[in-house]
């Protein structure tokens, strides 16, 4: 399974449910890696997308403790167990885990490589991502060209598990 997330220099990745910012390079990126596949979120994240729907032309997975938790066009589930099993149907390199912090905590054992886009400044935040540069179990594996958009600069980084 792969994880993909934009973060700050701090590895945050949101505010009041709402990412800190958009970069139509990063959201192109999303969209390639993402396209065709299995997107897995929490319930809040769902929310937080355009309309509150499931993204396109993927399979959308939600992850809720909410039992009576229905989205048309998402699939969902109430434990890790069950998200799990249900992946099971899938190819392990189809599967991007996209969100919020307790999901990315949770299928962090579960996953090969992230894909990070990293940007090059400090936002307030209440949401994180798994600081890899500081877990031994991952390495970066490769780093695109710094970009800009306007005033922030950014790199994709590719991250692979390395320990089990």
């Amino acid at each position: 399974m792969n994880l993909i997330a934009a973060v700050d220099k701090r590895w945050a990745i949101g505010k009041d449910g709402r990412l800190l910012v958009t970069i139509p390079a990063d959201q192109q990126m999303f969209l390639r890696e993402t396209t065709g596949k299995v997107v897995v979120m929490g319930r809040k994240t769902l929310e937080s997308l355009p309309g509150g729907q499931p993204l396109g032309n993927r399979v959308n997975l939600v992850l809720t403790r909410d039992r009576s938790y229905k989205k048309r066009g998402a699939a969902s589930c109430h434990s890790m167990e069950e998200a799990l099993e249900m992946l099971r149907e899938y190819d392990p390199e189809d599967v991007y885990i996209i969100g919020g912090q307790s999901i990315y905590e949770q299928f962090l054992p579960y996953c090969r490589t992230a894909r990070v886009t990293v940007i090059d400044y400090t936002y307030d935040a209440d949401t994180f991502f798994p600081n890899l540069d500081k877990d031994e179990a991952w390495a970066l594996a490769d780093e695109g060209e710094e970009q800009t958009y306007f005033n922030l600069c950014y790199v994709f980084r590719k991250y692979v598990r390395i320990k089990p």
